[in-house]
């Protein structure tokens, strides 16, 4: 199988969790500025919640720029990551009914942690179908960004039942290491002139 196929069926899932995700914010209760203030944080949630699937679709698409082909391998590692990024539209409901309790708040990044590893066994999938010389593997290098964002997703969730409104802040500030999309794969293929 091409990558381009699986590329456009992870395209419509993520497009799908996206509007489920936006279907779920409440309709404020008003016409004025003050009726916004009960959704203020589900809306700061749906926004940290959009900005990492975002980064996930952005990534998984620099990704298969470089993949030449898929197995079956790749085919269930990227239905993983896509399983697990599935749930957060459930988690943003979830914290839209209740509010930003810490079982909500661990939970989802408990999903962070999860989507990272179904995203670097997606990873390892497709370097294994292509062999340790592909592009992929040149370009991954280092690990040292996908395991501090997974230490600090594991700490996030650990300190929701302490304080909930910190465990936002970590999951904001490892989403901000990636909100630029990792360039690596496109650094390499411009090395060796493939871009």
């Amino acid at each position: 199988m091409k990558p381009e196929r699986l590329a456009a069926f992870t395209d419509g899932v993520i497009a799908i969790i996206i509007t489920i995700m936006v279907l779920e914010l409440p309709t404020p209760h008003g016409t004025d500025l003050t009726a916004l203030k009960p959704v203020l944080p589900l809306l700061g949630a749906y926004l940290l919640a959009f900005i990492n699937v975002g980064i996930y679709w952005s990534n998984h698409h620099h990704m298969l720029q470089a993949a030449k082909k898929v197995d079956g391998r790749v085919l269930w590692a990227n239905n993983a990551m896509l399983f697990v990024l599935s749930l957060v539209p459930f988690l943003i409901r979830w914290m839209g009914e209740e509010g930003i309790h810490p079982l909500p708040v661990a939970l989802y990044g408990v999903v962070l942690v999860l989507a990272a590893i179904g995203y670097v066994l997606l990873e390892r999938a497709l370097i294994a179908v292509e062999g340790e010389g592909s592009k992929l593997k040149a370009a991954v290098g280092s690990r040292r960004k996908e395991w501090v964002s997974v230490s600090g997703y594991l700490l996030g969730a650990a300190l929701a039942f302490i304080s909930p409104w910190i465990s936002v802040a970590l999951y904001v500030a490892v989403t901000s290491l990636w909100f630029v999309p990792d360039s690596r794969i496109e650094r390499q293929a411009k090395g060796r002139g493939e871009l």
